[in-house]
């Protein structure tokens, strides 16, 4: 019997070797044969193999059935089979927590996220000894409770990664931990914490990072979210030595000579992680470059570098289309449609919403319209009353406020609201929301573009009362803040503001003052609702000095802003896509059209919480 048992033992695995072999044979075939190999590897269960054998069966199967078919269901049997086998297997690590992480992302892809958290849970009290895996499931659960805006419990997850990895010595992936959680902290406006972080993360880069490759990458994820730390708080001057660095930064990752990623973080187990691949940090820094120059009031280079992003994710998408590319698509999208309405090219404002809203419902599970249905019910809004449909920009406003949870963004919506209610005479409604405006913002955590922007609207309100003493009160508070971060559109729309308010008092000279630097940094943004107005303003101050050459000249560039506004909106509401503004909530209807026929062969068409490529 003992003989036969011995013969018996090499001989089964044999099969097993050849079993394996053949399913990786069809797994590879070109183009795979799919079936045959979970036929193979359902084959193997015939021969009753050893628990760890079973248990990486199980793993294989899973893992060929999320990534070839659409059978979940089995794949998860293969998974939850797998984990019940392994779970208590001391020595078998990689198959354990590997099928740990494999199925929560299988629970998130069926949102039971609530599944994912508590099997991520598990592994990670675990994997306490394994601090490669220990750290994997830690960014992994992190990231969940990240996209479930549980903020505070992935900072915590972070603030123990960071520890982990303090402790085994592995300071590039501290330095990821720090990072990542100073992301975090971002989103939930802790300006303190985050500027603590980012400090603290800057000079570890600086002087304990000895790998010149890491070293560059840690510094464009620290640059982007420094970047980005100061455009949150509108300051848009302050920023522009750290946007020089992350741009001089990328074009040396981008490199030809510059060795690929495999190669920089495939030598060691703890520093096999990385934030984004270079590629896509490429894109990113050109965002958050699009980001700068729309609040800066370069409507050009915003336009010029997002065609130039654009391009290079549908190059992306052409070899393996990332779900983060359809979010760095959408961002972009909400970015140029501002640039195009502030230009006064509202048609293809319209055609690129209804572009974001194709890659919004395109994803799984409509994930990516959750996150952005707010945003886009602000962009409806700005381009329903850019065309002078109140009452639905009033709906949309109302209905970014009431989804988001962003205070920024609620803010956005929110003085937009103040200004269609000063619009149409509603004082009542128009104090009520000037009085939450100021109640739920202070100087302290709100962006400076912002706060000067309810600053312009109290002063626009203070004109339309005719308190023209107060309008300059205002308008002065808002160009102080304008200038000190070179807001260029806000310090235009003060000033034709305050031109206006001089002419009303009989101010000709002082009117004169504040609409000539106005209207120079209207063209050169372009603004033409700016150029509109500040023509008609020249006209007006012209006729009054009886300079009949100058007041033409003024008219003529009047009446050629208006006819092109006209005609912008005849195609407006003759385009399919102008019926967006009906949609309030649920999900965006579809829009059918020749979309290269509307937007004239212009244009085509959240970053995660962290991200992590072993």
């Amino acid at each position: 019997m003992a003989s036969t048992s011995t013969a018996t033992a090499p001989s089964q695995d044999a099969c097993y070797i050849s079993l394996l072999g053949l399913a990786e044979h069809f797994r590879t075939s070109k183009p795979p044969n799919i079936k045959k190999c979970i036929q193979c590897l359902q084959a193997l269960f015939t021969f009753q193999p050893p628990t760890k054998v079973e248990a990486r069966t199980h793993l294989q199967m899973g893992q060929i059935l999320m990534a070839y078919t659409l059978n979940t269901d089995l794949a998860r049997n293969h998974l939850e089979t797998a984990w019940k086998l392994s779970e208590t297997l001391v020595h078998f690590d990689d198959v354990k927590f590997d099928t740990a992480s494999l199925l929560a992302q299988l629970h998130v892809q069926l949102e039971q996220n609530s599944q994912a958290k508590a099997m991520l849970r598990r592994a990670v009290e675990l994997s306490q000894h394994n601090v490669f895996w220990h750290c994997k499931l830690l960014l992994q659960l992190a990231q969940i409770h990240a996209s479930d805006r549980e903020y505070s419990l992935a900072s915590e997850l972070l603030a123990v990664g960071v520890e982990s990895a303090e402790e085994t010595g592995a300071t590039y992936l501290k330095v990821l931990f720090l990072l990542s959680r100073a992301m975090i902290l971002m989103i939930e406006r802790k300006t303190n914490d985050v500027l603590a972080l980012l400090n603290t993360a800057g000079a570890i880069i600086d002087n304990n990072i000895s790998n010149a490759h890491q070293k560059e990458y840690l510094k464009v994820f620290f640059l982007v979210l420094q970047v980005c730390y100061y455009l949150a708080l509108g300051q848009v001057k302050t920023v522009k030595p750290s946007l020089k660095q992350l741009q001089t930064s990328i074009q040396t990752i981008m490199a030809p000579n510059w060795p690929s990623d495999e190669a920089i973080f495939g030598q060691n187990a703890l520093e096999m992680f990385v934030w984004l691949p270079k590629e896509q940090l490429y894109v990113l820094v050109y965002l958050v470059t699009v980001s700068h120059s729309m609040m800066a009031g370069y409507m050009d280079k915003a336009q010029k570098y997002t065609e130039k992003a654009l391009t290079q994710i549908e190059k992306l998408k052409a070899q393996d289309d990332k779900s983060i590319l359809s979010v760095f698509k959408v961002i972009l999208l909400e970015h140029i449609v501002m640039c195009r309405m502030v230009m006064g090219n509202r048609i293809l404002a319209i055609t690129e919403i209804a572009a974001a809203r194709d890659v919004c419902v395109a994803t799984p599970n409509r994930g990516l319209l959750r996150r952005h249905s707010a945003q886009l019910h602000c962009l409806l809004g700005l381009y329903a009353m850019s065309t002078s449909f109140y009452e639905h920009a009033e709906r949309q406003f109302i209905a970014c406020v009431m989804e988001t949870s962003e205070r920024d963004l609620k803010l956005f919506a929110n003085l937009n609201l103040a200004i269609i209610f000063l619009r149409t005479k509603r004082e009542q409604d128009l104090k009520q929301i000037l009085d939450t405006v100021s109640t739920e913002n202070t100087h302290t955590h709100s962006s400076q573009a912002l706060m000067g922007g309810f600053y312009y609207v109290q002063g626009l309100h203070a004109f339309h009362k005719s308190s023209f003493h107060e309008a300059k009160r205002f308008l002065r508070e808002t160009l102080k803040m304008a200038n000190a971060e070179d807001l260029n559109r806000l310090t235009s729309c003060s000033l034709v503001l305050l031109s206006h308010v001089f002419l009303s008092i009989g101010n000709s000279k002082e009117s004169m003052n504040m609409v000539t630097p106005a209207m120079q940094l209207a063209s050169k943004i372009p603004d033409i609702h700016v150029q509109l107005w500040g023509s008609a303003i020249l006209k007006d101050l012209h006729r009054m000095s009886k300079d009949v050459l100058h007041e033409k000249e003024a008219f003529a560039n009047h009446v050629k802003y208006s006819e092109n506004l006209i005609a912008d909106q005849r195609k407006c509401v003759q385009s399919v896509h102008h019926a967006l503004i009906n949609w309030f909530n649920a999900e965006p209807p579809s829009t059918f059209a020749n979309s290269s026929d509307e937007m004239g062969g212009g244009a085509v068409g959240q970053m995660p919480i962290v991200r992590h490529v072993i």
